[in-house]
């Protein structure tokens, strides 16, 4: 029997139900889906096959799963730098949206996030923004696998100048992509509870339910916002969404700090899940979520970026280290995150989070061929006592080296195979100049 691609020579960490490890190990792929996970006995010959990568006693892994970004931000990566979030996003991030985001640059926008994000072993990503069929565009032809939701907000938007159609045009938006590509699962985003109204937020949700798709929100994001929320209708803002019928297993709420016992009671007896964005909360000073209490109560929580407008990267290795160790410290607790938990929450869990875990997020047979090759010969990643405690403590995106989705390679040797990175750069670094020509960004 032959397969179409073995990968070999490397430590295998599989982040399946047993957390298994293979120290010298091959993954086979077959069909575009994982046929065979095996370790390698010395003096072994491979089984046939078309091709093979040589892991070069590298670690092979699932690709990772960033559960919350807005790709086509990267245009506005530190534009607006150390600000509160109603300040950064009503004086400088709106206002630079409706100068900046037009078809053309949302494709440009969107390339460059996929090039950071394939280039740091990132193989499926859910995203949260306008003109999202321009997103899917660019996501079908590079090739990396995505779930991707058209944003609604109760104001003006990119592609939705009168907001009275911003469901509508989400909703044709959703029954166009849908099986339109294997890789691309489309999905309706509200912006917030505070610029959505009530109305808005049962409609999109009742949208999403129609067409079997993930119902995508920010919430409990900030103190503000639960105040603000607080004084409208009594209730915190979680409580205000289950008030709504907008909470089920089909829902991904992005951030959730600002919960307490009561909410994350709520969240749990829903079965809605959670996107958890350490690295853009800490920026923003938005809070720290009770990451810990959401694993008690077995609330699947995913790792989230968010866009690189207040985050600044898309690296889901700083992300990870950064979340084991924050927690750590808020909690006064060296046992809490271990990097076991921290690992399966940016690979199955993140992708259990956005309705994808039967197809990706860890190597078992059968699943889709999602998969990326670390190099582990860099002086900071020696010795390696424990892979996985390497991999959330020392490893950096720059470590890898190659990259497939669905067994086609997309990064072969650190090199991108399915985007032009250089012109993609010297466009986005075009569109900078006019952007800060038009003075969006604050005085330091």
């Amino acid at each position: 029997m032959e397969f179409d691609l073995i990968v070999a020579n490397g430590t295998v960490v599989t982040v399946n139900p047993d957390c298994e490890i293979i120290e010298n190990g091959f993954v086979a792929v077959r069909k575009g889906k994982i046929a065979a996970v095996q370790p390698m006995t010395p003096g072994q010959t491979l089984p046939r096959s078309r091709d093979s990568i040589d892991a070069n006693g590298g670690i092979i892994m699932p690709g990772l799963v960033n559960t919350h970004t807005h790709a086509p931000m990267t245009l506005f990566r530190g534009l607006a730098d150390d600000l509160p979030l109603d300040t950064w996003l009503n004086r400088h991030i709106f206002p630079a949206e409706a100068a900046f985001i037009t078809n053309e640059n949302v494709r440009w926008g969107t390339q460059l996030a996929c090039a950071e994000m394939l280039l740091s072993g990132t193989t499926l990503f859910c995203d949260g923004y306008f003109l999202e069929e321009e997103v899917a565009e660019v996501v079908a032809n590079v090739g990396i696998r995505a779930v991707l939701g058209q944003g609604v907000i109760d104001f003006p938007a990119p592609g939705v100048p009168n907001p009275d159609e911003n469901v509508r045009a989400a909703t044709a938006y959703v029954e166009k992509w849908a099986g339109r590509y294997s890789k691309i699962s489309p999905a309706l985003f509200c912006h917030s509870p505070y610029t959505c109204s009530s109305r808005t937020l049962k409609k999109a949700k009742a949208a999403a339910a129609a067409n079997c798709v993930l119902f995508q929100i920010h919430a409990a994001e900030t103190a503000d916002e639960a105040q603000r929320i607080q004084s409208a209708s009594s209730v915190s803002p979680i409580h205000y969404l289950k008030s709504l019928d907008v909470l089920d297993a089909d829902t991904l709420l992005v951030h959730a700090v600002w919960v307490d016992d009561r909410d994350i009671d709520i969240i749990a007896q829903s079965g809605a899940c959670i996107s958890h964005n350490a690295e853009s909360n800490m920026k923003l000073a938005s809070g720290i979520a009770p990451l810990h209490k959401f694993r008690e109560r077995a609330i699947i929580t995913g790792l989230g970026t968010d866009g690189c407008a207040s985050n600044n990267d898309q690296d889901l290795f700083r992300e990870m280290d950064m979340v084991a160790k924050l927690h750590k410290v808020s909690t006064l607790d060296p046992t809490v995150m271990d990097a076991a938990t921290v690992l399966r929450m940016a690979t199955i869990e993140g992708a259990r989070a956005i309705g994808l875990g039967d197809i990706t997020g860890s190597i078992e047979t059968g699943k889709a061929a999602d998969l990326i090759v670390l190099d582990s010969r860099r002086p900071h990643l020696i010795p390696m006592y424990h892979p996985v405690s390497q991999l959330v403590y020392a490893a950096r995106g720059s470590d890898v080296r190659h990259v497939m989705v669905d067994g086609r390679l997309l990064v072969k040797d650190r090199q991108l195979l399915t985007i032009d990175t250089a012109e993609v750069m010297k466009k986005v670094n075009e569109l900078g100049r006019k952007i800060v020509q038009r003075s969006f960004n604050h005085t330091r």
